[in-house]
């Protein structure tokens, strides 16, 4: 048996080029896995009682593909309904710029919500497939103890044991505790809940969606933020909702979706919309579902993609747009880390045709901003039907333009069409863009030119220009910066261009500096108090990378070299 398991491994490996540990080992781990010095039970939902408030940060990736959200639970009692006894839970969900209060109803079984406040629809779906999903495996009829092999099989086709791996030490916002990692394998990756023993719910999750191939999104993440007991007064109390738009009352809710499928402009992606009704009304929903595709294959998603879905103008001008709906839940851009977006909005265009443009930015992870030759987009007309907007937009001055039903000032420079991007003060065509420049007299861009770092550095300027200058403190300290940044900038940057050694050198010794100035990104647009903040706490940091710690390295060797002589 020994022989002929050998073999077929050396077959495989000749056939496949990999060794199949994880299959044929597989059985094997699950047997000597559980937590053998843990022996408690546990399950979701253990010692949840009246009192007890929640506070958590959850991403789902059905819902606006894993858009955070906090979610407030207050356990404010029992409540029956028909024979069963269940938790009535008050909840208040902060999604962006929107505030969303009710109820849930939770069963005391297994802590899942069967029912409470129409406006919660969707974060109490949230929350049932990513708090609480593992009640499905450990409940009041089903404790399960930590020390044993395995808590069950995942459904996915493929999927692994559910295992208690082993005691972890975490820290989270709510605070550091000594948990139970519950691990399962899917999507070629390994998804983590971690468990504190007594405590009803989950405190963390990081969770992978099962894919065959191809880089797996995450499906929820979730942790704790804070937790109280015996709140016995409604915290919630006083707080003033703000609902996301919804369609008026009469809209089509029976319509056919119009099926698009084209490659964008340049070629560079192909895009699968469909959307409906096909001729929406005034202040009625438009339902999308938009797939985000390789121009090499149909089939295959793409994953990170930056987007924006934005109304242009007749001459198609997007700096800025008429609408930007990004811009309409304050964000920059939206993101679809699996690829496909399914999402609802408002018409609040006029009567006519309405130049609606899926708008792509490119394809990186969250907080990098794409290289601008990915830029691409694909225009979609939409008929307007119903009356015009009872309400007429505010009326501008001269010297401003309406964006996102305000009034803002107008671009200073050229209006650049759908073709082209503002860069360097100019209109360029997006199909002439080959990438960043080499650099000019900045000797962190010319070293970062070409490189892994180069996305990075692009994404800082970006932080810089809607960030630091959007505040009176961050222009006064770029303008004296850059008088003695660009000193000796230039010098080092010829150096760089001419010895690559040397710009290897700058390349590496400016690394950390680069890494510390995404912590700007916290910064809120506009927040004087935050931009100051987090830039006198990016100068610490780098004066203790670069000349505190050095001085302290130097200063022991030479205290070490003189105690030895």
């Amino acid at each position: 048996m020994k022989t002929l398991f050998i073999v077929l491994t050396i077959f495989a490996i000749m056939f496949t080029g990999t060794i199949p540990f994880e299959n044929a080992f597989a059985q094997f781990d699950t047997v000597t896995a559980g937590i053998k010095e843990n022996t408690g039970f546990w399950w979701v939902g253990e010692n949840l009682k009246t009192g007890d408030f929640f506070s958590y940060e959850v991403c789902f990736v059905y819902y606006k593909d894993c858009t955070e959200f906090r979610m407030d639970i207050w356990i404010e009692g029992d409540i029956q309904v028909g024979t069963e006894s269940k938790w009535l839970a008050q909840v208040v969900v902060y999604d962006g710029p929107y505030v969303v209060t009710g109820n849930m109803e939770l069963g005391k079984i297994a802590p899942e919500p069967t029912g409470g406040s129409e406006e919660l629809g969707p974060y109490r779906s949230a929350f049932k497939s990513s708090i609480i999903w593992l009640s499905s495996f450990a409940n009041a009829d089903k404790p399960k103890q930590f020390s044993v092999p395995s808590w069950g099989k995942i459904a996915n086709i493929g999927g692994q044991q559910i295992i208690p791996t082993e005691m972890e030490t975490i820290t989270i916002p709510a605070g550091t505790y000594e948990t139970a990692r519950v691990s399962w394998r899917t999507g070629g990756q390994d998804s983590n809940v971690w468990v504190l023993d007594g405590f009803p719910f989950p405190i963390k999750a990081f969770t992978y969606v099962h894919v065959s191939s191809g880089l797996p999104p995450t499906e929820y993440e979730f942790q704790l933020l804070d937790y109280k007991e015996n709140v016995l007064v409604n915290p919630f109390t006083g707080i003033v909702p703000k609902l996301p738009g919804v369609g008026q009352e009469g809209c089509v809710q029976n319509y056919e979706l119009v099926d698009i499928k084209k490659p964008t402009t340049n070629f560079n992606y192909i895009i699968e919309v469909k959307y409906g009704p096909p001729e929406p009304d005034v202040g009625c929903e438009i339902e999308w579902f938009i797939s985000f595709k390789s121009k090499f294959s149909e089939t295959e998603f793409l994953s990170q993609v930056q987007y924006d879905i934005i109304v242009v103008d007749d001459n198609f001008n997007i700096l800025p747009p008429l609408r930007s709906l990004a811009g309409d839940e304050e964000k920059n851009f939206f993101y679809a880390p699996s690829g496909f977006v399914h999402t609802n909005t408002i018409v609040k265009e006029n009567p006519g045709t309405a130049h609606y443009v899926i708008y792509i930015y490119g394809t990186s992870p969250e907080f990098i901003v794409p290289p601008l030759e990915e830029i691409d987009y694909l225009q979609i007309d939409i008929p307007i039907s119903g009356e015009s907007t009872t309400q007429p937009p505010p009326k501008c001055d001269p010297d401003e333009v309406l964006v996102n039903e305000q009034c803002v000032l107008k671009q200073t420079g050229p209006q650049c069409t759908l073709d082209e991007i503002l860069k360097d003060g100019e209109c360029v065509s997006i199909e002439s863009l080959t990438g960043d420049s080499t650099g000019g007299g900045c000797l962190i861009a010319t070293a970062t030119y070409g490189s892994e770092l180069a996305p990075q550095v692009q994404f800082l300027r970006e932080v810089r220009d809607n960030t630091v200058l959007s505040t009176s403190s961050g222009s006064v300290f770029m303008t004296s910066f850059n008088e003695f940044y660009y000193s000796f900038s230039p010098t080092i940057a010829d150096w760089e261009r001419q010895n690559p050694a040397f710009k290897e050198g700058v390349k590496l010794f400016i690394t950390p500096m680069i890494s510390s100035l995404s912590i700007m990104t916290l910064a809120d647009s506009g927040s004087e108090v935050e931009v100051l903040a987090f830039g006198i706490s990016i100068i610490a940091l780098n004066i203790g990378l670069y000349i505190v710690a050095p001085t302290a390295f130097a200063y022991k060797i030479h205290r070490h070299y003189r105690a030895r002589n």
